[in-house]
């Protein structure tokens, strides 16, 4: 594979480029499995599970069936979520389920949740009964925790242990993780003592207990916790790994840095597009069930535009006697959403990473609030004076100011409100609090800048 074909940016991350596509389809379409084989030859799993989703669903099943069973277990083990269950009802559930086995459990897990329930049970009914209770463990803890996204591959050693037994059973023992940063220490119980670095234990002297070594107050995630939260546990004591407990105390498992990252690309993802009103998986649906998970959304504005028309309707004598008022109204009403828009994704923001509690909300609501009154006298004097010098008129200009000032709050006091409001009643506020912003904020906006012209100018 050449440059030109596929492009290694300084990350060495692969750039599949037109060329490099097309050469990949037409061997499929060839049966051209040298060549296919050749392309391929170098790349990281990660790289060929991307690859897949140029593909069609047809393609995705023969390219992968080319590879060797590791490669194919790998490949699988990235594949994006979105293409996961289309692509796995192609494949032999034989093959499929040994590599499952294979995996390590978070990756098993990860690829059999999003999995539809039909073939979901299909796949785990050709697995060992062992790795079956292994698999249905993990997936019996609620979507998003912590024991969902944990490896059940794990370390664990007794205090008593020296230095030297521990690492000649790591030397010795073939069932082990393929990779781990630390030892976990537990009592006869399984629950977890503490846990001991493995440079640690390499840089100790092998008569030394591990006891004498243990840090005895490590961060352990309970397995009911939000993975949000977890990851945030992660981000807060810079942890590289951490020790899953179940509701007893007792160590299950295992949380790692690469499994956070994940949690928090994910998180961010999921939080942009609900703001937007889609979810990712709709880059792999069909046009009809993509329409109708959008169109629940689209009414929802539609419906709050018509409000909003309804309220200029009020005054359409007023805007009919004076042109003005048409051509400022706009302006008054889009500095309005904007404003709360940038209120409303600090506040969202806020209450996602558990920086707004109870402690620090009246703080935080100042704070908005303050900025939101600099703000609105700021630019009603900006439009004020623009008004003044495009229509010659004071009491026009007044008016726009005021309004302006009475909208930029509202979008401060609502743009907090909202979100904090949806948060506590248990409603994810990225997904409704746009459309509640956007709607008052341009209700408010005409209501106070036709209101107050009606009054005053008429």
């Amino acid at each position: 594979m050449t440059e030109s074909i596929a492009e290694i940016s300084k990350n060495q991350k692969i750039i599949f480029n037109n060329e490099f596509i097309d050469k990949i389809i037409v061997d499929i379409e060839a049966a051209n499995n040298l060549e296919i084989k050749s392309s391929l030859k170098g790349l990281h799993a990660a790289d060929i599970a991307e690859l897949l989703e140029f593909l069609s669903t047809d393609q995705r099943t023969y390219l992968l069936n080319q590879l060797d069973s590791s490669d194919y277990t790998d490949v699988l083990a990235e594949l994006d979520d979105s293409i996961i269950d289309q692509t796995v009802n192609l494949l032999q559930h034989e093959k499929v389920a040994k590599s499952i086995s294979d995996m390590e459990t978070d990756d098993a897990v990860g690829l059999i949740e999003s999995l539809e329930p039909d073939t979901q049970k299909k796949i785990l009914d050709k697995v060992s009964a062992e790795d079956r209770e292994i698999f249905n463990e993990s997936l019996n803890y609620p979507e998003d925790t912590a024991g969902r996204r944990m490896q059940k591959e794990i370390v664990s050693m007794p205090s008593f242990w020296t230095v030297g037994q521990a690492i000649d059973y790591l030397r010795d023992e073939e069932e082990l993780p393929e990779d781990f940063f630390e030892l976990f220490i537990v009592n006869p119980s399984n629950k977890p003592l503490g846990s001991v670095s493995v440079s640690k234990v390499l840089r100790s002297n092998r008569k030394i207990r591990l006891s004498d070594i243990t840090i005895e107050s490590p961060i352990f995630i309970p397995a009911d916790m939000d993975q949000e939260e977890a990851a945030m546990t992660f981000e807060k004591y810079s942890l590289v790994s951490a020790g899953v407990v179940d509701k007893n105390g007792r160590l299950i498992g295992r949380l790692t840095a690469d499994d956070i990252m994940w949690v928090l690309q994910e998180e961010a993802e999921e939080d942009i597009l609900r703001m937007g009103g889609v979810i990712e998986t709709e880059m792999n649906q069909g046009i009809i069930k993509s329409t109708r998970k959008r169109f629940i959304w689209l009414f929802l504005n539609l419906l709050t535009a018509i409000l909003a028309s309804i309220v200029i309707s009020f005054f359409d004598a007023s805007i009919e006697k004076m042109v003005a008022l048409a051509v400022l109204m706009p302006i008054v009403a889009s500095m309005g959403g904007n404003a709360g828009t940038q209120t409303l994704t600090l506040t969202v923001r806020a209450l996602a990473t558990k920086g707004l509690v109870q402690n620090n909300r009246r703080k935080i609501f100042s704070k908005e609030i303050s900025i939101s009154i600099l703000n609105s006298i700021i630019f009603a004097i900006i439009t004020a004076v623009a008004a003044q010098l495009w229509f010659q008129d004071f009491y026009l200009s007044i008016i726009v100011g005021s309004a302006m000032i009475v909208n930029i709050l509202s979008a401060g006091f609502f743009g907090f409100l909202i979100p904090y409001g949806l948060n506590y009643f248990r409603v994810d506020p990225a997904i409704a609090s746009s459309v509640f912003v956007t709607t008052i904020t341009d209700v408010v906006g005409f209501l106070s800048f036709l209101g107050l012209a009606s009054i005053f100018l008429f």
